[in-house]
């Protein structure tokens, strides 16, 4: 995509307080620079683009253009993260046959720094996921399920922290309720927790332990739901630190992030792509000289569009 088309599909917060770094000095080494955040959900196994026929999408997502996006994005902003927010697995023969493994290692190969685990990442249960996560070589996120002493433990973990010029990221991952989505079967010994209260100690540790500036929610819970479901609406404004959740299960496609009012008076922002890699979420932080974010410029790339 041509800069400026993405640039008709994007658009400027202006930070102010909404960023503040709790009273502690980032340091950047590199003042006045960006860090760009990509982000995909729901890619389901979709290595090829849409058939040209298809009914819906002909001709969208594939992997190959994905990458080649990506690459350029990196080009522009060195400083950058690659998230995705879960369901790698389901929904093409390429996971029928290899059950995520492929979907893993070109992940990898696309420089992936984490994703969470969504419910379909059960598919094939704890032994079946076992088998392909060697294949990611990169954290996989999930904080409210209890993985020890199961087959996905030694590849499941709470939270990561990055540094990208010298701006502190915490990333952690929530996944679903499992009970009646998930044949019981297939997630064995996996026990669901109130995914409130562990963002709350979450981002509580990454504040107070790690000292990170900005935090991120990488969520496999769903953005809206009418009834009392946790969704990460309700979850941004119940708690205070979160900056962004990215997120997926819903397959919803958001132009824009939505600013959700917190109850300190700030704000989190909430965004998904969509699914089956039609889109590319970019968020750019720019940092000012004082290691403070000066505004959030957000951009939704459609992938294989003309």
């Amino acid at each position: 995509m041509k800069r400026q088309d993405f640039i008709k599909q994007s658009f400027l917060l202006t930070a102010g307080s909404l960023f503040a770094v709790n009273g502690f000095s980032r340091g950047l080494s590199v003042p006045g620079e960006k860090v760009t955040i990509m982000y995909t959900n729901d890619t389901h196994a979709r290595i090829d683009p849409f058939p040209s026929n298809a009914v819906e999408h002909a001709g969208l997502g594939g992997v190959s253009k994905r990458a080649a996006l990506i690459k350029r994005i990196r080009e522009d902003s060195p400083y950058n993260l690659l998230l995705d927010a879960g369901d790698v697995f389901h929904g093409t023969p390429w996971f029928n046959v290899f059950g995520g493994e492929k979907d893993f290692r070109l992940m990898s190969k696309m420089g992936y720094d984490a994703m969470c685990l969504g419910n379909h990442e059960f598919d094939n249960g704890l032994d079946g996921f076992a088998e392909v996560a060697p294949a990611a070589k990169f954290p996989i996120l999930c904080a409210n399920y209890r993985v020890q002493n199961t087959p996905m433990g030694p590849f499941v973990r709470q939270f990561i922290v990055r540094e990208r010029a010298g701006l502190r990221v915490g990333i952690f991952g929530l996944g679903i309720r499992l009970r009646g989505l998930v044949k019981p079967e297939l997630y064995g010994d996996i026990r669901y927790a109130n995914p409130v209260a562990w963002a709350n100690r979450l981002v509580e540790h990454l504040r107070e332990v790690h000292r990170c500036h900005y935090i991120i929610c990488l969520s496999h819970l769903g953005y809206r739901y009418e009834d009392d479901r946790i969704d990460d609406r309700k979850l941004a404004s119940q708690l205070n630190g979160i900056d962004l959740i990215i997120g997926g299960h819903t397959h919803t496609f958001l132009d824009q992030p939505e600013s959700i009012a917190r109850p300190d008076g700030d704000v989190t922002l909430v965004t998904q792509a969509g699914h089956s890699g039609i889109r590319l979420g970019r968020i750019d932080l720019s940092l000012n000289g004082y290691g403070d974010i000066e505004n959030v410029i957000a951009h939704q790339y459609t992938i294989g569009s003309a």
